[in-house]
């Protein structure tokens, strides 16, 4: 009983020392920040009752994927499943406004990749120069048309 007691204390002063070294009030999303939130306040103790549930319950990756939990789903997911799934439908228009160096498909493209605006006349370019760099064969995938084009963005 002493044993379990000192290892439940060890954990509090290391939780808590982490807490106040950081000076982060925010524990993150999960289970013990949903439980503990009503009689949550600033303190250290309060503070590793959330992060401490949160561990044991293992739960916080289930929270941001989904989007539960007081989580959000991080905007990159997102953006990411958009930008596959464009990419994935428009396949064959997108290979023709990059072999052309405009296009709607094109400009959709720029727009989820996140090509500031300024830059796009020279991301086209870029693109429509190294085209075969980007659609490196007839059965390339999604993911290798991406990668080459964001390749050509830095």
């Amino acid at each position: 009983m002493k044993r379990a007691l000192l290892a439940v204390a060890i954990t509090v002063v290391t939780a808590a020392s982490a807490f106040a070294a950081s000076g982060k009030v925010n524990t993150g999303c999960g289970l013990g920040t949903v439980l503990w939130k009503g009689r949550a306040d600033s303190s250290v103790f309060s503070q590793a009752l959330q992060a401490t549930t949160n561990q044991t319950f293992g739960n916080q990756t289930f929270g941001i994927t989904s989007g539960t939990l007081e989580c959000g789903t991080p905007g990159k997911v997102v953006q990411n499943e958009r930008l596959n799934h464009f990419v994935r439908a428009n396949m064959d228009n997108l290979a023709r406004d990059i072999a052309q160096g405009r296009g709607e498909s094109l400009d959709a493209f720029a727009e989820l990749l996140q090509v500031p605006a300024e830059k796009r006349p020279g991301f086209y370019a870029a693109l429509q120069s190294n085209f075969a760099s980007v659609f490196t064969s007839e059965n390339v995938v999604v993911a290798e048309v991406i990668d080459n084009a964001v390749a050509l963005t830095n």
